[in-house]
């Protein structure tokens, strides 16, 4: 069964070694017919003053926002998306990529929140996720989080609506979202 050494600086929180750890058990189990149970990893650690890379003494690097908030790229978006059915913007906005950007049906895009509130005022009410599924996958510095399920919510003469399919797709880059695509039913619902 496959071993997977890796040499660090001493300095990482153990819970970042544990994610990378799994992280890493993770990667192996989906290029290679491996057990995830016979996979084995080991982290060795060094000294800061026993490594040197260049000729240069080195110090840990940063974690990314998410290693460094303990949140996983599921747990980015889930937040992400409470705080926008509540409306709490400054928190939603916290969680992007200064690159962000998102596309709505109608081949509509966006690259910042108050944006997407004044369009979705016209829009409905408010509007909240049932959301039945996650899957993450994640390659280098990018992970990919798709959530699908059933909005809910309100057309904007008070009328309800619910069981509108959805699907948003996220891309992150560093820990913080740097795209949004969704696909939903809404138009068709509204007729």
């Amino acid at each position: 069964m496959p071993v997977i050494q890796v040499s660090l600086i001493r300095g990482y929180s153990g819970e970042l070694k544990q994610r990378l750890c799994k992280r890493l058990t993770e990667a192996v189990a989906h290029s290679i017919a491996a057990d995830p149970d016979g996979i084995t990893v080991l982290l060795h650690e060094v000294e800061p003053d026993a490594y040197m890379r260049g000729g240069r003494p080195r110090t840990p690097g940063k974690a990314t926002p998410v290693e460094a908030s303990g949140a996983a790229p599921e747990e980015v978006v889930r937040i992400f998306l409470d705080a926008m059915e509540k409306r709490d913007v400054a928190l939603a906005e916290s969680l992007l990529h200064e690159d962000f950007s998102m596309s709505f049906p109608g081949s509509v895009e966006m690259t910042c929140l108050d944006e997407l509130v004044a369009w979705a005022a016209e829009r409905y009410r408010f509007v909240g996720k049932r959301i039945e599924a996650f899957d993450t996958c994640g390659e280098g510095e990018h992970a990919t989080v798709v959530c699908h399920g059933e909005l809910h919510g309100e057309w904007p003469d008070g009328a309800p609506f619910a069981g509108v399919r959805f699907i948003d797709r996220f891309v992150l880059r560093h820990g913080r979202i740097l795209r949004q695509q969704v696909w939903n039913d809404l138009a068709l619902a509204r007729r």
